[in-house]
C-alpha cells in the first residue's frame, strides 16, 4: 500500500515536498516513482527511482527542479520540487513496481498540487 502526501495550494516559486509511504512490503528490488496528471490531460511520468541503488531517471520537462529521493529506513520516497510552475498543478501519484516488472502496479491515492501564478 502507497500513502502519498505533501499535496496543497502554492505560488509559483515555492518549493514543495511530496512523500509516499511504502506500507506492507518491502521495497528491495523494486522501483518507486512519481506520476503526474494535469487537468484535462493523461497521467505522465515524471521521475523513479531504483530502491537498492537509488539510480534516478526523470522525464525531460522537469530535470533541474524536481528531486526525487528514498530513505529505507522508512519505506518512503519524496519528491521535491523547486520552482513551482503553474503548469505543475496536477495530482501527483506515486507508484511502485518490481525491478523485473515493465507495468506499475501499485498506486498511491494522489495527492493534489495547485499553483497559482
Amino acid at each position: 500500500q502507497l500513502q502519498a502526501s505533501g499535496g496543497g495550494l502554492l505560488q509559483a516559486g515555492d518549493s514543495l515536498r511530496l512523500s509516499c509511504k511504502a506500507s506492507g512490503r518491502t521495497l528491495t528490488n523494486w522501483i518507486t516513482g512519481w506520476f503526474r496528471q494535469a487537468p484535462g490531460k493523461e497521467r505522465e511520468f515524471v521521475a523513479q527511482i531504483t530502491w537498492n541503488l537509488g539510480t534516478t531517471r526523470y522525464a525531460d520537462s522537469v530535470k533541474g527542479r524536481f528531486t526525487i529521493s528514498r530513505e529505507k529506513a522508512n519505506n518512503t520516497v519524496s519528491l521535491q520540487v523547486a520552482n513551482l510552475k503553474p503548469e505543475d498543478t496536477a495530482i501527483y501519484y506515486c507508484a511502485a513496481r518490481s525491478s523485473m516488472a515493465t507495468i506499475w502496479n501499485a498506486w498511491g491515492q494522489g495527492t493534489l498540487v495547485t499553483v497559482s501564478s
